[in-house]
């Protein structure tokens, strides 16, 4: 089964992909991965992507794409494989359905974790990190003993450019335009499960594995 987990950034979906691979025996195939791998050890496509990120360009489609087939040709992915990250947008979903067709496979469920955008921000932009030992807090859900010190080293902490307000709600606009469109692509298919993602990370994993075993929207 070859899944589609989809969700704001700072849903969680990173966490809830590993977790629900765990539980489905699938692999995990997150996009951002990829790259890294590709780019690490110098393949065809990595130096191909290279050339486009180093331009300051999208790396376009179908080289996301071929990227994205060769990883699901690997044994681990004949059990099931949960996608995360991609497809980012109708015209990447389009193109993997296409690919996919060729090989006699398709996209069998998208999940949709539904996260308010007031939620998200709170997430976010409440995150702090230590300077020193990288440990992560919250002001909210996992503050630390004393305000703006780390409890494991005394490091002070700090709020990363990507976790400020001005840049979260932009990140959000950009899903909405862009990746938000996949929900509607997928409901068409009716292939499309959507999911509460507020609540407890054990909560939601067990919404999304019910939603795997449920019937679309």
């Amino acid at each position: 089964m070859i899944v589609v987990l989809l969700g704001p950034p700072g849903a969680g979906k990173g966490t809830q992909a590993v977790r629900l691979a765990e539980r489905q025996g699938a692999a995990h195939v997150a996009s951002g991965d990829l790259f890294r791998e590709a780019l690490a050890a110098g393949t065809a496509l990595g130096r191909q992507a290279q050339g486009y990120m180093d331009r300051g360009e999208l790396v376009p489609d179908d080289i996301v794409v071929e990227m994205v087939l060769e990883r699901l040709a690997q044994p681990d992915c004949d059990r099931g494989v949960i996608l995360d990250g991609f497809p980012r947008t109708a015209a990447q979903a389009e193109a993997l359905d296409a690919a996919l067709a060729a090989q006699g496979r398709r996209v069998d469920a998208a999940l949709a974790m539904d996260v308010p955008a007031e939620a998200i921000l709170e997430r976010m932009t409440g995150r702090r990190i230590c300077r020193e030992c990288q440990a992560p807090y919250h002001v909210r859900f996992n503050p630390p003993a004393r305000a703006g010190q780390c409890d494991r080293c005394g490091g002070a902490l700090y709020q990363r450019d990507d976790d400020r307000e001005e840049t979260v709600r932009h990140r959000l606009a950009v899903y909405q335009a862009q990746t938000l469109p996949l929900v509607a692509y997928y409901r068409q298919q009716g292939i499309l499960r959507q999911v509460d993602g507020l609540g407890g990370v054990d909560e939601i994993t067990a919404r999304l594995v019910r939603a795997l075993d449920a019937g679309a929207d």
